[in-house]
């Protein structure tokens, strides 16, 4: 397996730098969002040329294609015709003389050595020749399909809501916004835990565990939920919001 991770590693190294010379000619770091999800196919595709075509690694090259695949068109049909997001647009400013070599370093190959982690589950699946379809197998797929139901759906409902909003204050609240503030990363990281679950019979799979872990840590401590919840403080609508919604897991919204 560490040869097989060393070679991925470089393939995701020359990747990532492809894609920072993309955004230099795109004058946009956002860019690396894109990139986010297609690299897991460029891992995948990598894997089912190289490995052994059975019947497990074909499911989950199949199920984080799909993902990948999806989110990758949303967020460009997202960002077409439009200014560059706004956290790099930050970070644009803030780093100043430093941005190019801080961008290469800090959004790109730290996004692609996250990338490489995040990746760990597809990777034993991959190696392992798993032919045999078990509980677990049935369980991840549906595990995979709630997540993926509550991105796309959630992804979908947040994208119509932006066209018809009365002002850039007004929070959604309605459809699956309803019941979480972020279900579309509750549907990431479900995703990632029921790859996990697939290849949890094969040998070697507490590797892949660190995959969705790590994920999770990023979604909720890190880059997703508190970079989000920052944004909107002081907005008296999302205060409001807070204090019914949970901010993460589906649940029943408190009374008042």
């Amino acid at each position: 397996m560490a040869g097989v991770l060393l070679q991925i590693g470089l393939l995701i190294w020359v990747y990532a730098t492809l894609w920072f010379i993309i955004s230099l000619v795109a004058r946009r770091n956002d860019v690396a969002d894109i990139a986010w999800g297609l690299g897991y196919v460029v891992v995948c595709a990598y894997l089912f040329q190289t490995q052994v075509k059975a019947s497990v690694p074909l499911l989950v090259y199949t199920l984080v294609g799909i993902w990948a695949l999806r989110l990758s068109t949303h967020i460009f049909l997202r960002n077409r015709g439009k200014g560059e997001d706004f956290r790099y647009r930050q970070w644009r400013e803030e780093w100043g003389e430093t941005f190019y070599w801080r961008s290469y370093l800090q959004v790109y190959l730290l996004q692609g050595f996250l990338l490489w982690v995040v990746a760990l589950p597809i990777v034993v699946g991959g190696i392992s020749a798993a032919q045999e379809w078990t509980i677990c197998t049935y369980l991840g797929i549906l595990l995979w399909g709630i997540g993926f139901f509550f991105q796309a759906v959630g992804d979908y409902q947040l994208t119509q809501f932006v066209k018809t909003r009365k002002h850039k204050e007004e929070v959604l609240q309605t459809g699956l916004w309803k019941y979480s503030r972020h279900p579309n990363y509750f549907g990431e990281i479900a995703m990632w835990w029921g790859i996990f679950v697939i290849v949890l019979p094969i040998p070697s799979a507490w590797l892949g565990m660190i995959g969705p872990l790590t994920i999770t840590l990023l979604l909720v401590f890190v880059s997703g939920v508190p970079m989000l919840e920052k944004r909107y403080v002081g907005n008296a609508e999302y205060a409001e919001y807070q204090k019914r919604t949970s901010v993460l897991v589906p649940w029943w919204p408190k009374a008042g």
